[in-house]
């Protein structure tokens, strides 16, 4: 009788366990997506707009539709001929040409000029610092931007950080590879020679220090 009520002990545990695994199964989120920059060279960097961007479109002898526009999250603008300009992701020059094609449907010959004045461009340009910085932070990039550049926006590491023990996340070909930096060794020690390029779409990771 003993021996019945240990197996049905064990019997119960063992659904109870299942039943937990596939709960905590169900509840688990997928990995978020990755989404590579669009910056197809830093050699040649050209800021891209995105949302949250203030945006001067200057349509020539046609000071009716030229004006201010604040780039939607969607990405997009509402000018006043033409509705929902898909602005994000393309550089000053690219999108005058584009509403300069539009435009053309009601304006003879148009020439549209497009300046930036407020930035915050793509998510997937900007460069995130996350951890044991004095300031982590989103950071849009700037061109030729370092390590010790970026360093600098966020006021460095704090007295708990594990400097030599971060790391970079930086999507290659659609695929996130993940390179250790020695933080530490470039801003306390001098070591110029950990002075990395920073590319878009870069996140650091700097940990917390074990004592």
């Amino acid at each position: 009788m003993k021996t019945n009520k240990i197996a049905l002990f064990n019997l119960i545990f063992l659904m109870i366990l299942i039943v937990s695994g596939c709960s905590s199964n169900k509840s688990a989120l997928p990995t978020a997506s990755t989404y590579p920059s669009l910056t197809t060279s830093v050699n040649d960097y050209q800021y891209l707009i995105g949302p949250g961007d203030s945006l001067t479109i200057f349509v020539w002898r046609n000071p009716d539709i030229s004006g201010s526009f604040i780039v939607r999250p969607d990405g997009k603008v509402t000018t006043s001929l033409v509705e929902d300009v898909d602005v994000s992701g393309k550089t000053p020059a690219m999108l005058a040409r584009e509403i300069e094609e539009q435009l053309s449907k009601y304006i003879n010959n148009p020439r549209v000029t497009v300046s930036v004045n407020g930035f915050n461009g793509p998510l997937s340009e900007q460069v995130r610092v996350i951890g044991e910085a004095t300031n982590p932070r989103a950071i849009n990039y700037v061109e030729k931007m370092t390590l010790l550049d970026l360093m600098i926006s966020v006021g460095g590491l704090t007295e708990f950080a594990s400097g030599n023990g971060a790391k970079l996340v930086r999507t290659v070909a659609g695929v996130q590879q993940t390179y250790t930096l020695k933080i530490e060794d470039l801003i306390k020690n001098g070591d110029i020679k950990q002075n990395v390029d920073i590319l878009p779409g870069d996140i650091v990771i700097i940990p917390e220090a074990w004592f």
